[in-house]
């Protein structure tokens, strides 16, 4: 089917208004979920083949999120779907103010390869919650794991309401060429400029998940064993091919060689058995990324790893880095940890600050109120606060970026808002205050006057 026969397919079969009833919106998502767990094994065996992902890794940071959000929306659908009443104002006496969610049309998700399950689905949850229509766009890079997307919606037999759209730039382009309801695209900044600029033809809302350098502080109070651990398991997670890794970490000079120390002890007990690599640790998705990487690696700075197999690039620490080097230009994506030394945290804000706006943002201190301060008075999507990563598991806490790292959110609750417009309905019965007519006199206005006050 040609993509622009699909689209046509998909908004008629939506103004049909099918997928306006909850019921059906439910019992779509428990079939979704349970194709998922008919196509688990092929979905680990894929991520094997694209880039050598483990079953741990694939359950944990893949599929697990997307049950998670199915069982969310399976438990809150009902609830998030009705209207709600809001308060209304002294000028519209008597009334009643309702808020109707009501779906946007036709979806176009588009994912990356550094999540290509998650980054597909999780977002595809939502549109389905929220009664669209979607056309998926999974990433070409993983093509194993593409290939199991698309064919597990071939099973569920419903191209007008679910399409997996396989292929590279071509397709892409084809897709953007037309006309959708909402766009949600997940990947990096530049083909993120082309989608809003694509949108932009047909005023087409979109939501954007970028990316960006995402820093890490790790203040002179803080817990260097907890710090060190949870850092490492962050930065190295996915070979560091993950949009909210830590990309580079500030270490206050007082704490930076215990700090490295134990990120040391950490790399070797996490990722290596009797001195050599663990056959579980991710791949690199191809040679282009791999040489991308690799060539950040200033072996001047190098004081852990940097050696290869093939795009398997181990754990790579580099220390002492500048805000200058070449390492800092842009986003890492790979399993490479810069470390910078400061020893004046408001310098370290204020210089960090200035950045474009990062998708994370992670601070590792025992001080709650200073740890508060910071978090407050800085400039990023999301974070934690003596962690990393993990708030994009909790669905009660949206995930989004701001200025270069995106616009818009999802997860949970935000999902469902982001793919439903939210109607305003005002009901008025036969009463009202006649002050809106004509003619109008001083007693209507000193009235008028006195609303106002």
């Amino acid at each position: 089917m040609e993509i622009k026969e699909l689209v046509s397919l998909q908004r008629e079969y939506f103004y049909k208004k099918e997928t306006y009833d909850v019921n059906f919106r439910l019992k779509i998502l428990k079939e979704i979920k349970e194709l998922l767990f008919k196509y688990k094994d092929r979905f680990i065996e894929a991520f094997k083949e694209d880039y050598n992902k483990c079953e741990f890794d694939v359950i944990s940071t893949e599929f697990g999120l997307v049950i998670q959000e199915i069982n969310y929306m399976l438990k809150h659908l009902r609830k998030l779907s009705k209207p709600k009443r809001v308060k209304t104002s002294i000028v519209n006496f008597p009334s009643k103010g309702y808020l109707v969610q009501e779906p946007y049309g036709v979806v176009l998700i588009m994912a990356p390869w550094n999540y290509p399950l998650q980054l597909t689905l999780e977002p595809l949850i939502g549109a389905i919650a929220s009664g669209n229509t979607a056309i998926l766009k999974p990433a070409s890079y993983t093509k194993n794991v593409s290939q199991v997307i698309h064919d597990m919606f071939v099973e569920l037999n419903r191209p007008e309401l679910i399409f997996t759209v396989l292929g590279g730039r071509e397709q892409n382009q084809a897709l953007l060429d037309q006309r959708f309801d909402y766009i949600f695209f997940t990947g990096g900044e530049t083909v993120g400029r082309l989608v809003l600029q694509k949108a932009s033809v047909n005023l087409t809302p979109v939501t954007l998940e970028l990316g960006g350098k995402s820093p890490c502080i790790v203040d002179c109070d803080a817990d260097i064993d907890i710090a060190s651990k949870r850092i490492t398991w962050g930065k190295y997670l996915n070979a560091g091919q993950t949009c909210v890794a830590p990309d580079y970490i500030c270490v206050h000079r007082n704490v930076h060689d215990q700090f490295v120390t134990k990120v040391k002890e950490y790399i070797n007990k996490f990722f290596y058995t009797d001195g050599k690599l663990n056959d579980t640790f991710p791949h690199l998705i191809n040679q282009k990324h791999f040489d991308k990487v690799s060539s950040l690696i200033n072996k001047d700075k190098l004081i852990v790893g940097g050696s290869n197999e093939g795009v398997c690039l181990e754990p790579t620490i580099l220390d002492d880095v500048s805000f200058d080097d070449e390492i800092m230009k842009e986003e890492i994506f790979g399993p490479i940890m810069p470390i910078i030394i400061f020893d004046d945290l408001d310098e370290l804000l204020e210089k960090i600050n200035r950045f474009e706006k990062p998708l994370a943002f992670y601070y590792y201190s025992k001080d709650k109120k200073k740890a508060k301060e910071v978090m407050k008075y800085s400039f990023f999507g999301g974070g934690c606060i003596n962690d990393c990563i993990m708030h994009l598991t909790n669905d009660e806490l949206p995930f989004g970026g701001v200025g270069r790292s995106g616009m818009g959110s999802y997860h949970g609750k935000k999902s469902f808002e982001t793919f439903s417009h939210t109607k305003s309905v005002l009901v008025k019965g036969k009463k009202e205050l006649n002050i809106k007519y004509p003619p109008y006199n001083s007693k209507k206005t000193k009235l008028l006057n006195f609303i106002f006050k």
